[in-house]
């Protein structure tokens, strides 16, 4: 698929791989508009990108909203600022994600609170957020969507059971929607375990050095965007295995 001119929404853009694809997308031409909660920390990010643009004197564009995925209240006002920004939305991207309490707790010890809160973030928020935006995708019949989701939701580990249980239930949500809405394209794609706050948050003891640069998971998600329209729909994809020339 087409990056250069592409309008993308990025969620969890404020920091980690969210930040990296906005600005390897934006390197790479795009009109991207980055979602992150946290106003201050996702205004910082925006300058970081169009800093980033503006030296090498690239093309795309970075603009930012602050807003909560978790807030069904959000949904609209993030869908229809981010069109009237860089309209239209082609390539969805649902980087956003919550681990829940820190230390994670086992699932028993786990308030029905957190697991509802790490649900919202995770699942019925790019549930709700992808329903408004693919619409007009399915009218135009072409579009991207991805979410990233994590090898949790294919293996289990203690302490684990909220976040790989979203993810789980994220990874079918992009195999439904592939199913009912084809040829717009959808994927779960899981990036490895990267060297971001989130990973030091869940395993504060782990070596940075064995854990992958977000910048590089960033640049093999570009090489699956350009090969998005030959890969099966609904799959769900390992950012590593385009790494390099791709596959």
């Amino acid at each position: 698929m087409e990056i250069w001119n592409k309008g993308v929404l990025v969620t969890g853009a404020s920091r980690g791989l969210g930040l990296e694809l906005s600005r390897a997308l934006v390197r790479s031409g795009a009109k991207v508009v980055m979602v992150a909660r946290g106003a201050k920390d996702l205004d910082a990010a925006v300058r970081v990108v169009r800093d980033d643009a503006a030296t090498a004197n690239l093309g795309g564009e970075a603009h930012g909203l602050a807003f909560d995925v978790g807030d069904k209240e959000a949904i609209h006002r993030i869908s229809g600022a981010a069109a009237a920004i860089v309209s239209p939305i082609e390539i969805v991207v649902h980087a956003a994600s919550s681990l829940g309490p820190a230390p994670m707790p086992l699932l028993m010890d786990t308030d029905c609170e957190d697991l509802q809160r790490v649900l919202a973030v995770n699942l019925v928020g790019p549930f709700r957020l992808t329903k408004v935006l693919a619409g007009p995708m399915v009218l135009r019949q072409r579009g991207l969507v991805l979410f990233i989701s994590s090898d949790a939701a294919v293996s289990a580990y203690a302490g684990w059971g909220s976040y790989g249980v979203s993810k789980a239930a994220q990874d079918h949500l992009a195999r439904s929607f592939a199913a009912e809405l084809d040829p717009v394209r959808f994927f779960a794609v899981d990036p490895g375990e990267m060297d971001t706050k989130m990973h030091a948050d869940a395993m504060p003891d782990a070596d940075p050095a064995t854990l992958a640069r977000p910048a590089d998971v960033a640049a093999q998600l570009l090489r699956l965007i350009a090969q998005a329209a030959t890969l099966t729909n609904g799959a769900r994809l390992v950012a590593a295995d385009f790494a390099g020339g791709g596959r």
